[in-house]
């Protein structure tokens, strides 16, 4: 009997695979953000911790709401099967959309957080560069792991 691993589709392996790499992504951005706001509050003021706690919630609402749209689209396209074609522009229109449409009210909430707000616009580029950051980590750490472990089972 074979295990469960072995009798995954390959893709479905990736895809996993690739949603856990984005969780891991996800938890060490929150871990990142709470160890920059306390260093922020305790070398320079709560105002520029609040700061970075503003972008970095931003951030990280943007990226979760990115990866669930990506989730979406992957799940449509696998779902269509053999009629992927039909639904593949109406899908592809409706991310770009979407994508775009987050873009810009992101830019709206800081145009108004920069001008309403009292904010230290260094603290706030902080708190939006976390989710980079963590990418990078986590991919370096993480991801040269999973692509190893691909390889030598042959995926």
């Amino acid at each position: 009997m074979k295990n469960n691993i072995e009798t995954k589709d390959p893709v479905q392996m990736a895809a996993d695979s690739g949603n856990a790499l984005l969780g891991n992504v996800q938890q060490f951005n929150w871990l990142l953000l709470a160890v920059l706001i306390g260093v922020s509050w305790y070398l320079f003021s709560w105002s520029f911790a609040q700061s970075v706690l503003i972008g970095g919630v931003l951030a990280n609402a943007s990226f979760f709401m990115l990866r669930r749209d990506i989730n979406q689209f992957m799940t449509t396209f696998s779902q269509a099967g053999l009629n992927w074609r039909a639904v593949k522009k109406l899908e592809k229109v409706k991310f770009f959309l979407k994508f775009y449409g987050r873009l810009a009210l992101l830019a709206v909430i800081m145009y108004l957080l920069i001008t309403r707000v009292t904010i230290d616009v260094v603290g706030l580029v902080i708190g939006l560069s976390t989710i980079m950051f963590s990418v990078i980590v986590v991919v370096l750490s993480k991801g040269s792991m999973l692509l190893s472990t691909q390889r030598f089972k042959g995926a």
